[in-house]
């Protein structure tokens, strides 16, 4: 995988190579009213993600649960690291009335890690769900969940009772940078939520997500995918990383639109039924569409 693609320095900061630049299309009326519209914040618009416009346009927003401060501190993530507040228990009505005012037919629900919280978050997330399905019968929702590594029996237990249309745990990187880029976390537990999960709601699409340019090469991340097929996941995201700044996880290297086609037919190749694969991607880029090639209406 070093061979091909476009290295980045150690630092992680270069010149972006030509299929990185784009300009996001904030710009246009129909962003602007529905910012204009937003209650709670979106994910998609505080990250910058290049891909809100086409998101927005498609009835699909992805929102940040429970606070903006983390108990971990993965190195290639930008989110505050801390002591986080106690949970909002009025966040749940907030973010149903936020999606029936954006008219959103899709919404993504993730969340920063809560290892203070016994349950890890997952009642919150379903309370949250509930509260969705109340208010907009008609918004499929799919949750992207941290590891509940101190309780996942739990968790898995209670996002049975209350499932989502689409259940969404990201491996991130291969096991031989975990240590490094997720600290906190454990690969062989990420795979274990999955398949707990996939044991228990065979019914629900299985997602996950990996970034690359890590410094992974193609053996280690086809080994990957293959452990998510095997944990039972169907749906695949796979994008660039970009690093947020010096002090996280550097840049090794940019793969190119051609390597990110061909991880995307590997992908098929294996079984997945729907993978997004480009230097864009993100976790919830076009999730109602692959949501449909699971079989969901």
């Amino acid at each position: 995988m070093e061979k091909n693609g476009s290295k980045a320095e150690e630092s992680g900061h270069r010149h972006l190579p030509s299929w990185l630049r784009i300009r996001v299309k904030s710009g246009s009326s129909d962003y602007r009213k529905m910012k204009e519209r937003l209650p709670l914040p979106t994910v998609c618009e505080e990250a910058r993600c290049p891909n809100i416009s086409e998101c927005f346009a498609s009835g699909t927003a992805t929102f940040l649960l429970m606070g903006s401060v983390c108990t971990r501190n993965c190195t290639y993530c930008n989110i505050g690291h801390g002591r986080p507040l106690p949970l909002n228990p009025a966040e749940p009505a907030l973010l149903a009335d936020t999606i029936r005012k954006l008219g959103l037919s899709y919404a993504v629900l993730t969340s920063v890690t809560r290892d203070d919280v016994p349950d890890g978050g997952a009642r919150h997330f379903a309370a949250c769900i509930r509260s969705i399905r109340e208010v907009n019968p008609h918004c499929r929702v799919e949750i992207l969940v941290p590891d509940f590594k101190k309780n996942m029996e739990d968790a898995v237990t209670v996002l049975s009772e209350t499932a989502p249309d689409v259940f969404n745990h990201n491996i991130e990187t291969v096991p031989g940078l975990f240590r490094t880029v997720r600290p906190g976390g454990r690969y062989e537990g990420s795979l274990e939520l999955l398949k707990r999960y996939h044991e228990a709601m065979p019914g629900i699409p299985l997602k996950s997500g990996i970034m690359v340019g890590l410094g992974e090469t193609e053996d280690e991340l086809f080994q990957t995918f293959q452990d998510l097929r095997n944990s039972g996941v169907t749906l695949l995201s796979v994008g660039q990383y970009l690093s947020p700044g010096p002090e996280h996880a550097p840049v090794r290297r940019f793969v190119t639109p051609e390597e990110f086609e061909r991880y995307r037919r590997e992908a098929l190749n294996m079984g997945f039924i729907g993978c997004a694969a480009g230097p864009f991607v993100r976790s919830s880029y076009r999730a109602s569409e692959l949501r449909k090639l699971a079989g969901g209406l």
